[in-house]
């Protein structure tokens, strides 16, 4: 099959109750998404906290349902045929979960028992995308919480790969990373999907990111897409109704959101 990710109208209402409130105060956080992902793509989600990308993401990763519309993954229904779509993925956030006391090993270990992996096939797996990932393995056996965010993070993208998934579902992977760590992460996606012919999809508030990962990009503001294109497609769209020589994704972002970042 060719399509990887097929979403039609997914909508997502949050409830928020207040204390002693009488009424229920509502949040939409996803309106009326439609997209399609090839095969093979890095299809990027660009947007600022809040706007929606992780709520998608969970919803592919069958860790919420939506409240209205249809999602499949490979064919695959993420609500009716969950379990089938959990065997394709496997999911990076930018808070990963860990067990913070036991050591990176162990986690790397625990995550191993659960897919069904030998425990020497997944060693010699993480060991390889760590040493790819300038991970010093010397520390494999400390505490997790005795490790930097950067390398906490290089764990999670060690547990996310060595289950080798068909579809990698990464919710802002890179955030709070050095530029050093940020640059293996980025480095290692892109060999992996140029080897493996894997499929990304790639949450982030990192335009310089979106532009060097992505095939194409799709500008989320307040639960809706606002365009969906290659970046240069966008960047050239928006130099030209600006007049302006060249544009930047951040350019693409301002002029079809009209508002700022936040911090």
């Amino acid at each position: 099959m060719n399509e990887a990710i097929r979403c039609r109208e997914i909508h997502k209402v949050f409830y928020e109750i207040k204390p002693f409130a009488r009424k229920k105060k509502m949040t939409v956080a996803l309106e009326e998404i439609s997209l399609s992902v090839a095969k093979g793509e890095i299809f990027g989600i660009v947007g600022p906290n809040g706007s929606g990308k992780s709520t998608l993401i969970r919803i592919l990763s069958t860790l919420l349902i939506p409240d209205k519309g249809f999602a499949a993954v490979f064919g695959y229904d993420v609500v009716k045929n969950a379990l089938q779509v959990r065997r394709q993925i496997n999911r990076v956030s930018v808070d990963a979960a860990f067990f913070k006391k036991l050591s990176a090993w162990e986690n790397l270990r625990y995550a191993a028992r659960l897919y069904g992996v030998s425990l020497r096939d997944a060693k010699r797996e993480c060991l390889h995308i760590l040493e790819h990932l300038d991970f010093d393995t010397t520390r494999l056996y400390e505490p997790l919480e005795d490790l930097s965010r950067g390398m906490q993070q290089k764990v999670a993208i060690a547990r996310a790969f060595f289950t080798s998934p068909v579809l990698l579902l990464l919710d802002e992977p890179t955030t709070g990373l050095d530029p050093r760590s940020k640059r293996d992460v980025q480095d290692y996606i892109l060999r992996m999907h140029r080897t493996h012919d894997l499929t990304v999809l790639l949450t982030t508030h990192d335009m310089e990111e979106a532009d060097r990962l992505c095939d194409r990009v799709a500008i989320i503001d307040q639960g809706r897409f606002v365009a969906v294109n290659k970046s240069e497609e966008l960047k050239k769209q928006v130099a030209l109704d600006s007049r302006k020589d060249g544009a930047t994704l951040e350019d693409v972002f301002f002029a079809l959101t009209h508002k700022e970042w936040e911090d």
